[in-house]
């Protein structure tokens, strides 16, 4: 296997290990990693236009999250409010619900990461890190997450 092609799959491995470790701990709760991900930028940046939302989104990145709001508003993790400055714009936010799963949310996501650093420990990751970013920064899900992490 040449080094590119097994580049490839060991990213695709460790996002799909990521993904299933994470979606095993949020099942309890009844949401998705993608859900999880729209609660989590929704309470850190929130309200929202739809637009908006999708541009913060890795998971959904390149296309509208609208199927994923609607089953969380169904859900009544989410609500749909017409923007004060403009009624043309709609602006999504969290319910109480959906803020107080996102507490639930966020002590998941920081066992997961415990568990990465675990795994990092001894790593020089900088070099990897730098990589990533360069191979990503001109995609979409690159733009994404570099606009989220902008204050």
């Amino acid at each position: 296997m040449r080094p590119a092609e097994e580049l490839r799959y060991l990213i695709l491995a460790a996002q799909r290990e990521g993904n299933r470790l994470l979606g095993q701990a949020l099942r309890p709760l009844g949401i998705t990693p993608s859900q999880a991900e729209v609660i989590r930028v929704l309470q850190q940046r929130g309200p929202l236009t739809l637009n908006g939302l999708g541009e913060l989104l890795v998971c959904e990145s390149g296309t509208s999250p609208s199927r994923l709001v609607d089953r969380l508003v169904a859900a009544g993790l989410v609500k749909r409010d017409v923007a004060a400055h403009d009624r043309r714009h709609i602006e999504l936010s969290l319910t109480a619900e959906g803020a107080g799963l996102n507490q639930e949310i966020i002590e998941i996501e920081e066992d997961l990461y415990r568990s990465l650093d675990a795994a990092a420990e001894g790593h020089d990751l900088e070099q990897l890190f730098g990589f990533l970013r360069a191979f990503v920064g001109d995609l979409p899900a690159g733009q994404a997450l570099a606009r989220r992490a902008r204050p």
